[in-house]
């Protein structure tokens, strides 16, 4: 509206509105009848390839030419030309009517082509750069629209989606079958020109090929895809009420980097459950095995019923809470776009629990079979060893989960609690303890340290074979930036771009390396 102003094209308050064909995404135009008692006029905007087939003149300055065969492909070129561009391109045509016209899909033709109108919608860095974390996030991004082919492979081939993939159009879709483009939508970057059914079918195509389908929208023709989807997310604040009905989650920005930032507070939400499932399963498996290798071995319980509830009620309440709810520790950007349900609560799962479970078991044996050898009565042996066994899994817990304040303040004060439930004569008796002097209290301090060493070193370990595993991810993604570089350097002119940003982004990997070696 700006533009037209801009140029002296402004709305005659005399017109009227007489009637209206709504634009629909199958019919590709919008169609209006407007004018006044001096006559009225069929103004119809839309798609080129829409559009130019309906129009048998075209309008130069203040003349009206017939519009032959050979000027409609030049039209044809120029909108791909600009659609090449980036741009959206509408095509604008009118004809005199009578007043009483109704605009239908067989009446609109015989238009007189006014011209194009060509917007761009620029591509934000932060967007590209978002696409290019969800990628690392084993994220793949799909462009579904209804702009012109040429636009959206202009537009994908800036934010870095293309990689070699195809670019298919509505009707291109209708002659595949289920089993054809199953097969093919793997290498389909871009589906252009589709209708709302065309959205569904490509959901629940990606669905049957083992895919989970997250579904991007803010309009009444995406509210089927959105509600089939996996997760469905409205767009912005100016989403239609369909679209935000059929969606889980509304975007309130309408930003990709939105969604990034979401998918790694995600990925971060697991890191936090696989350390406090570690610290719940891992602690438990350690008393179960010491519990039951005591009994073995010695013909009764080291630990009775008493003991064992007070051992979980101080190392699977608050400390657990407070892992679950702090940040992750020393998790870089890499690490947690590498996480994940299936990473997070998998081998590394297993190993962190059994770790766990293996100090915490050999710390108590070892603090109550030393206990035993100096002397110590049954009941102060396994005062120690139920010292030992709670204090190991508060320091491992405090080692893991880093020095923030809930952290501190849950492993400090559980221990806190247990010290006075042991060294408080009364309380002591409740539980079936002996007050210790001090060297049961150093036997518990020395093996509690030793095992939490053990813990950190075998977590350290464990930690950098981990980060070895996301450095062979990022050498396989180099691998195939290197091959985008080297398309790029076969077809030359055209793909220059492409290859100088498969290039800048092996800069940008290459520099955590760059920083693991100066430290």
């Amino acid at each position: 509206l700006e533009v037209a102003r801009a140029h002296g094209v402004t709305r005659d308050a005399d017109n009227e509105r007489r009637a209206e064909l709504p634009f629909d995404p199958a019919r590709g135009l919008h169609a209006s009848v407007e004018g006044n008692g001096a006559g009225f006029r069929l103004g119809v905007k839309g798609a080129p390839e829409v559009i130019l087939p309906k129009a048998t003149r075209v309008r130069r300055g203040q003349e009206i030419r017939d519009l032959d065969e050979a000027e409609r492909q030049r039209w044809f070129d120029r909108a791909d030309r600009l659609a090449a561009k980036g741009y959206r391109v509408l095509a604008v045509a009118a004809r005199g009517v009578p007043g009483d016209f109704e605009p239908n899909d067989e009446n609109v033709s015989e238009l007189v082509l006014q011209g194009f109108l060509g917007y761009a919608d620029p591509v934000r860095e932060s967007a590209r750069e978002a696409i290019e974390r969800l990628d690392r996030a084993g994220v793949r991004v799909v462009m579904i629209t209804g702009d012109h082919p040429g636009t959206a492979e202009s537009i994908a081939r800036e934010l870095g989606l293309l990689n070699g993939h195809r670019v298919v159009t509505g009707a291109e879709l209708d002659e595949l079958d289920d089993a054809e483009l199953t097969e093919a939508v793997e290498h389909i970057a871009v589906f252009a020109r589709v209708a709302p059914l065309q959205k569904v079918r490509i959901v629940r195509t990606l669905q049957s090929a083992g895919s989970a389908v997250g579904m991007t929208g803010d309009g009444a023709n995406d509210a089927p895809a959105i509600q089939l989807a996996d997760v469905g997310i409205a767009l912005g604040e100016g989403s239609t009420s369909a679209a935000r009905a059929a969606a889980d989650l509304i975007v309130s920005d309408g930003r990709i980097e939105t969604i990034m930032r979401a998918v790694l507070e995600g990925r971060a939400l697991w890191t936090r459950v696989r350390d406090a499932v570690a610290i719940l399963v891992g602690g438990n498996l350690g008393e179960i095995a010491f519990t039951v290798a005591g009994g073995l071995s010695g013909g009764r319980s080291p630990l009775n019923a008493r003991q064992l509830l007070l051992v979980n009620l101080l190392t699977d309440t608050l400390p657990a809470l407070a892992i679950a709810v702090r940040p992750p520790k020393n998790a870089s950007e890499e690490a947690l776009l590498s996480a994940g349900p299936e990473a997070s609560l998998g081998r590394e799962l297993e190993r962190d629990m059994l770790l766990r479970g293996l100090v915490t078991a050999a710390a108590a044996a070892t603090a109550m079979t030393l206990s035993r050898r100096q002397g110590a009565s049954w009941n102060e042996a396994s005062t120690v060893a139920l010292l030992t066994l709670t204090s190991t899994q508060l320091t491992q817990t405090f080692v893991s989960g880093g020095r923030t304040a809930p952290v501190i303040a849950a492993s400090a004060g559980s221990l806190a609690v247990l010290l006075a439930a042991v060294e408080t004569p009364r309380v002591s008796e409740f539980f079936g303890c002996r007050p210790l002097g001090p060297r049961g209290l150093l036997q518990a301090a020395a093996v509690t340290a030793g095992a939490t060493a053990v813990a950190g070193i075998a977590g350290e370990v464990l930690r950098r074979e981990r980060l070895a595993t996301i450095d062979e991810a990022r050498w396989r993604r180099w691998s195939a930036l290197l091959s985008r570089a080297e398309e790029a350097l076969r077809t030359r002119v055209p793909r220059r771009l492409e290859l100088l940003r498969a290039v800048a982004e092996l800069l940008r990997l290459l520099r955590p390396l760059e920083s693991a070696g100066a430290s």
